[in-house]
């Protein structure tokens, strides 16, 4: 199982990747494992305004359909639209090609309660 340096992760198994206030999201290596092979990719559009805890998103597998959740308020400023017809990419690159969304925030203290990379392998572990 991979768990990158520099990212923070959430208790529904997205991680997120901050670089100014913007952020790419994504799921985990521990998410699409779990999931399976993934077959569709319903992504929001560009523009769309998101709320913290609201689903950004939802990816279906063979096993499941899962909603990915934003972890702060804000609007979507990019989709990763190679995914369309290439959604096992997120298998294979969870957290370089399969990332899902950008956001763009304004409130970083929502950030506050995501888990450290090591708090997230905690979490992992003891699932």
């Amino acid at each position: 199982m991979n768990f990158p340096e520099g990212l923070l992760y959430s208790e529904h198994d997205e991680w997120v990747k901050v670089d100014g206030d913007v952020l790419t999201l994504g799921i985990s290596d521990y998410a699409q494992d779990a999931l399976g092979e993934l077959v569709h990719v319903e992504l929001p559009d560009v523009g769309d305004e998101i709320a913290a805890g609201e689903a950004v998103c939802e990816v279906e597998s063979v096993k499941a359909v899962a909603e990915v959740y934003s972890p702060v308020d804000g609007e979507i400023i990019a989709v990763n639209e190679d995914l369309d017809g290439e959604e096992e990419t997120i298998n294979t690159d969870p957290y370089g090609a399969g990332w899902l969304v950008k956001i763009r925030f304004t409130d970083a203290s929502q950030l506050e309660g995501m888990l450290s990379v090591e708090a997230y392998r905690k979490k992992v572990d003891e699932a």
